[in-house]
């Protein structure tokens, strides 16, 4: 049963004034429930907990972590069908696709877990001394990465499980030793109160610290920010707008001590599709990104939101196919009233901007909350010369760029801000004759995908969910995969250090087991 109560720590608190309700896009309607926006008090309490976990947690075998996380996989499971029935009240989403993103976001659990018995993450790094080396000895110096403290991790509205509350952000904060805040979306505060319920039952289960785990209400403007200003507060992981991420970005960066923000925020996901490929099939090209572009009512942050195109009789035929294929779909329910607010109002900016030709629009459905498709187009040079047509719609609308010739492709290219993902369709030949296009691509890009789809990020060790900015705040990072631990972590070096006081992956013995780099050579 939902409460609107907040977590600080394993506490169980409600000691304001300020409520909050969740919408329904499913019934287009306010939920009953109340839910207690944290006072200043109820902040300053989570994150105190939080501080004082770490100075145990940190230190915690990477074993006992490993079950912590195991755990709360198995805490969300057992919250069974009330779980997935409230994520589809609040978010408009299908149960097929939740019940999908539940075993994923126990799978990143299980991911980070398996991580931490392998142990090879910790980068672990031993240059012995040499005391007899001329004309200077070399002192003993031992490396690894440490956590780095309490982190505060915001919700993401399109993924109520798998970005949000024991989302992959939540998970590699816990996997490399910090105690987590959650600010909990005002999109689906229901089903964030029940996983993080969860996640307080896993650690006392698994006898974790009081404060290893937080989460609050409130407004990304009140409660948020205030917790990305605390003192105590070490690093911040976000997925939502460019606009909330820069502001976030911005409060972090304005403290005493600034702090790490790796906000994933803005992408339209570029699409290259060439010649001899659109010769040959362009129904099954269109059919292929009719179906990506709709994907999720356009709500991914990779739906291809630019299609890069050569003017020709193939790219004519495969348009009208494409407009086709889209018409053909029908409108679904968006995850909230702002969120289809935003994609009609960006979408009618577009429409408007000079040279933009409307192929196809169907009438809106703001009222429903739901997203009707739609297609554009434009001339490269008037993508070239507009940077307003790199606004991201965030639905199920996509806009082609015509390009004359392999030349003003390239220059089209060039014209891109950061992305997470870019996509190369063509044939060999295609891709042969186009690989000064691609490789302008892949500097824009976190992820480059030939002959597929960019919809679908696989968790695993070899994921880049990330790029250059505005997609994120650091290109260097990813906040999906095994990779998505060493945000939190950062590295700490041991000087002539005494065995007994250092950590036990950096141990003559190697007690662990783990891969390490000894005097330059890997080793176990």
């Amino acid at each position: 049963m939902v409460k609107g109560i907040n977590y600080a720590g394993f506490a169980e608190t409600a000691l304001g004034k300020e409520t909050l309700t969740a919408f329904s896009p499913v019934t287009n309607s306010t939920l009953q429930e109340q839910f207690f926006v944290a006072t200043d008090k109820e902040v300053n309490e989570a994150v105190s907990k939080a501080s004082e976990a770490f100075s145990t947690y940190k230190n915690i075998p990477a074993t006992a972590r490993a079950i912590f996380l195991e755990t709360i996989a198995d805490e969300i499971m057992l919250l069974g069908d009330a779980l997935i029935q409230r994520a589809m009240q609040e978010s408009g989403l299908p149960e097929a696709r939740l019940l999908g993103e539940r075993g994923r976001t126990t799978g990143q659990l299980k991911l980070f877990a398996d991580l931490l018995r392998e142990g090879s993450w910790v980068e672990a790094v031993i240059d012995e001394a040499l005391p007899e080396r001329k004309p200077l000895p070399r002192s003993d110096l031992r490396k690894m990465l440490v956590p780095l403290g309490p982190v505060v991790v915001f919700g993401a509205s399109n993924f109520p499980f798998a970005f949000s509350t024991a989302g992959g952000d939540t998970a590699a904060a816990l996997a490399a030793g910090n105690p987590v805040i959650v600010k909990a979306h005002e999109s689906h505060l229901g089903t964030n109160e029940m996983v993080a319920g969860a996640i307080i039952s896993a650690a006392k289960k698994c006898n974790m610290p009081d404060g290893v785990f937080s989460s609050l209400n409130g407004t990304g403007a009140g409660t948020g920010l205030s917790l990305v200003k605390h003192p105590l507060v070490k690093a911040v992981g976000f997925t939502g707008s460019y606009k909330a991420g820069m502001a976030i970005y911005k409060a972090a960066n304005e403290r005493k001590e600034p702090i790490p923000v790796y906000a994933e925020m803005s992408s339209i996901n570029p699409v290259l599709i060439l010649p001899k490929q659109l010769a040959e099939d362009p129904a099954k090209v269109a059919t292929q990104f009719a179906a990506s572009v709709a994907l999720g009512a356009g709500q991914f942050c990779t739906n291809p939101g630019l299609l890069f195109v050569l003017n020709d009789a193939g790219t004519r035929t495969f348009t009208r196919q494409l407009a086709e294929k889209l018409q053909a779909t029908p409108a679904a329910v968006m995850l909230n009233a702002n969120v289809c607010k935003g994609y009609y109002t960006n979408k009618e900016q577009l429409m408007k901007e000079s040279g933009v030709e409307t192929i196809f629009n169907n009438d809106s459905l703001a009222q429903e909350t739901k997203a009707a498709t739609a297609l554009l187009k434009v001339a490269a040079q008037d993508f070239i010369n507009n940077e307003v047509l790199q606004t991201e719609m965030f639905g199920p609308a996509t806009l082609i760029v015509e390009c004359n010739n392999k030349n003003e492709m390239q220059q089209a290219l060039q014209a891109l801000h950061g992305q997470l993902t870019g996509t190369v369709t063509g044939t060999t030949a295609d891709i042969h004759e186009f690989e000064d296009c691609i490789a302008t691509l892949s500097s824009k890009v976190g992820r480059l995908v030939y002959n597929g789809v960019p919809t679908g990020v696989e968790v695993c060790y070899a994921m880049v969910h990330g790029g250059p900015y505005p997609a994120t705040t650091d290109a260097r990072s990813t906040s999906v995969g095994a990779d998505a631990i060493k945000r939190f972590a950062r590295p700490f070096c041991w000087q002539d250090c005494p065995q007994e006081l250092l950590p036990d992956a950096l141990k003559d013995g190697n007690p662990l087991n783990i891969m390490r780099r000894l005097n330059g050579t890997f080793a176990r």
